[in-house]
């Protein structure tokens, strides 16, 4: 029986990291486990009582710091694809318009022509 739910457990692990590595990426399963890691030894200090020395603060320190600078080099340049891909639009958007605008001068002269 515990063999059994412990083997559910880790397929449902495995498959949850393929799921996340694959909408995301490598280094994103990085960042979640330096997360996880932070709310391991929160609970050990908490709970267990566990020592945390002005060293290990200094790395969990550390260790936030490049995960708030990944986030935000994530989020600009998540705004940057979306700043490009509006521009994109509206530019095809424009070159429609012009398009149709000579479609419609053309057929114009044309029906101006069999008169």
């Amino acid at each position: 029986m515990v063999f059994g739910t412990n083997s559910v457990c880790a397929f449902a692990l495995n498959l949850a990291v393929f799921l996340l590595v694959g909408k995301t990426s490598a280094l994103t399963m990085n960042v979640a486990g330096v997360v996880k890691d932070w709310l391991l030894i929160a609970f050990s200090w908490s709970v267990i009582k566990d020592t945390v020395t002005p060293l290990n603060l200094f790395g969990y320190g550390l260790a936030f710091l490049g995960v708030a600078y990944y986030n935000h080099c994530k989020l600009q340049a998540l705004k940057a694809k979306d700043t490009q891909k509006k521009v994109q639009q509206s530019d095809e958007e424009a070159a429609g318009k012009l398009l149709e605008e000579r479609e419609s001068e053309s057929a114009g002269k044309r029906d101006e022509a069999e008169d």
